[in-house]
C-alpha cells in the first residue's frame, strides 16, 4: 500500500465501550431465571454431599485427578471408561448443533458462561453507577474526581469478589470442598490451587468486566461456524422491515401516514449487549438474546402499534409475510428434517451411554505377559510363564478374586504372595498381581511354541466373572 494513500476513516478507531440500557420483558426475565439457575449450579454443586461409604469421597460431583476418577452422584467413571466422557462431549456438540439449527445462537444468548457472567457484571455495574445514561456520562467524564474514583473502585471490588468466587468454585470441583476451603483460608492449600484461582479470577474479571462483547465477536469461533448449522427455516431475531420502514419520529408532520411502525427511537440498539442495530439485518455479532424484542415491544405498546416489529422469525416467514400470508408456526420451524436428525443422533448417543452404564461390570482385568524372558524352564522340566495382572475392584468394599485358566487342562496357576488362586482386592482399587502359569513336563503347550489361553477372574462373593485372552509361550520344536 502506498504511503500516500489515506487510511479509511474510523478503520483503526479505538473501541467504544457498550453500556446496555436496562430493559424488562419476558426474554429478559427468562435470562434472569437462567442466570440464577446456572450460577446456582456452578457455585453450589461442589458442596453437595453424597455418601459412598467409608472408602470413597462423599462429594456428589468430584473430578479426582489424584486417583484418576470422576464422581457424579451415584456414577463413578474410571480412566478406562473415558468413552463415557467422550460420549458426553459428543452429546454436547450435537446439542449445540440442534439448538443452533432450531433457534440460531440461542446458546450464546442465554447459557454461555461469557454471557452469564457478563450479565452479572453489568447488573452490578448498573446497581453502583446507574443505568445507561449515567454510566455513559461517568465514562465520558475526563476528570477523575472523588465520586468517579469511589464508584469505579466500588464496582471493581465487587467484580473482583465475583471473579474470586468463580475461581474458587472451580477448584472445589477437584478436591473435597470443605477441606480445601479451610486450607485456602489458613494458607495450607497446594500452590496449584492458589495459582488456578488467581488465573480464573483474572480472566473472569477481564472477560466479564472489560472485554465483554469482544470475546463473543473476536475470540469465540462459534459465530463463524454457526452458519453451517442454520438454514432458511432457522428461527432467529429479526426486524420486520416491510412493516417498520420507512422509519421516522415525527408522526404528526406532513407525510407521516407513509411512515412505517418504527419510530427510530434506538431502544433496540441501546439495550443490545453487543452494540448492533438489528434493523440492519442479521449480523455475525448477534447472540440472539432477544433483549431488543423486549425493548421494541415496550415501545410499540406505548405508541399504540402491534407488538412483534422485532421478533423471532425465519427467512421463509419474511417471504410469506411480504406476500401477505401468515408465518408458519414455531413448531414447524423447530421440527424439520435437520433438527429431527440432530435429535435422533443425540438420543442415540445418550441411550448408548445409559445402556453402557448399566451393563458395565464392577470388576475388570488386564493381563500383560512378561516378555523378558518369555518363559522359564524349571529344574523338573516345568514351563512357567509370568504375567502382570491388574485386578480392578470398583465396589465400595474389599472383594475376594479367584484367578483360573481355561484353554488346557494341564495348566495351573500360582499367585505371588498367596498359596491359593485367590487374592483380596481392596475397595475401589486397581491392584497389580504377579501371576504364574505352569505347564508340567512333556505337556502339549510345553512342547509347542505357543498356546492360546483364557485367564478368568471371578468375584467369589457374588459370582461376577470377567476374562482376558492371552498366550502361553512354550519351548519351540
Amino acid at each position: 500500500m502506498s504511503d500516500t494513500q489515506p487510511d479509511a476513516p474510523g478503520l483503526y478507531a479505538a473501541r467504544e465501550p457498550i453500556f446496555p440500557k436496562r430493559v424488562s420483558g419476558k426474554f429478559r426475565n427468562l435470562k434472569w431465571i437462567i442466570m440464577a439457575i446456572t450460577l446456582g449450579i456452578y457455585y453450589l454443586t461442589p458442596w453437595i454431599r453424597w455418601d459412598r461409604g467409608p472408602n470413597l469421597p462423599d462429594q456428589a460431583v468430584l473430578i479426582d485427578l489424584a486417583n484418576r476418577r470422576f464422581f457424579f452422584f451415584w456414577i463413578e467413571i474410571w480412566p478406562h471408561e473415558f468413552y463415557f466422557i467422550a460420549g458426553l462431549l459428543v452429546m454436547a456438540g450435537l446439542g449445540l448443533f440442534l439448538f443452533t439449527s432450531a433457534m440460531g445462537r440461542v446458546w450464546c444468548g442465554y447459557t454461555c458462561p461469557q454471557t452469564v457472567w457478563t450479565d452479572l457484571f453489568i447488573l452490578v455495574e448498573r446497581w453502583i453507577e446507574g443505568d445507561r445514561n449515567a454510566r455513559l456520562r461517568l465514562h465520558r467524564q475526563k476528570k477523575w474526581d472523588v465520586r468517579k474514583v469511589r464508584l469505579r473502585l466500588t464496582k471493581w471490588i465487587a467484580w473482583l469478589l465475583i471473579a474470586l468466587a468463580t475461581g474458587g468454585a472451580w477448584v472445589f470441583y477437584f478436591t473435597d470442598a470443605p477441606g480445601l476451603l479451610v486450607d485456602l483460608v489458613t494458607g495450607n492449600a497446594h500452590p496449584v490451587a492458589y495459582t488456578t484461582i488467581l488465573i480464573l479470577t483474572g480472566t473472569t474479571f477481564a472477560f466479564g468486566g472489560f472485554a465483554r462483547e469482544q470475546i463473543c465477536i473476536y475470540a469465540c469461533p462459534w459465530p463463524r461456524i454457526q452458519a453451517a448449522m442454520m438454514d432458511e427455516d432457522t428461527l432467529t431475531v429479526a426486524y420486520r422491515s416491510w412493516r417498520g420502514e420507512p422509519r421516522g419520529k415525527h408522526r404528526k408532520a406532513e407525510g407521516a401516514e407513509e411512515l412505517g411502525d418504527c419510530i427510530d427511537c434506538m431502544a433496540c440498539v441501546n439495550v443490545c449487549p453487543v452494540g448492533i442495530d438489528i434493523r440492519d439485518g442479521q449480523q455475525l455479532e448477534c447472540i440472539t438474546c432477544a433483549l431488543c424484542i423486549d425493548a421494541c415491544d415496550d415501545i410499540m405498546e406505548k405508541v399504540g402499534k402491534p407488538r412483534g416489529l422485532i421478533d423471532y422469525m425465519a427467512l421463509t416467514d419474511e417471504v410469506a409475510e411480504r406476500a401477505g400470508n401468515p408465518p408458519r408456526s414455531v413448531w414447524k420451524h423447530i421440527f424439520r428434517p435437520r433438527t429431527v436428525l440432530y435429535t435422533a443422533l443425540w438420543s442415540l448417543v445418550g441411550v448408548g451411554l445409559v445402556v453402557a452404564l448399566f451393563i458395565r461390570s464392577d470388576i475388570s482385568v488386564t493381563v500383560a505377559p512378561v516378555r523378558n524372558p518369555t518363559f522359564v524352564t524349571l529344574s523338573d522340566g516345568t514351563i512357567r510363564n509370568t504375567y502382570d495382572v491388574r485386578l480392578r475392584n470398583q465396589h465400595g468394599e474389599e472383594r475376594p478374586f479367584e484367578i483360573t485358566i481355561a484353554g488346557h487342562p494341564d495348566l495351573s496357576v500360582q499367585l505371588e504372595g498367596t498359596d491359593d488362586g485367590r487374592v483380596m482386592v481392596p475397595a475401589d482399587t486397581t491392584q497389580l498381581q504377579r501371576v504364574y502359569v505352569l505347564a508340567p513336563p512333556n505337556s502339549e503347550p510345553a512342547e509347542s511354541e505357543r498356546w492360546d489361553i483364557r485367564m478368568w477372574v471371578e468375584d467369589t462373593s457374588n459370582g461376577d466373572r470377567v476374562y482376558k485372552d492371552t498366550i502361553f509361550n512354550g519351548r519351540a520344536n
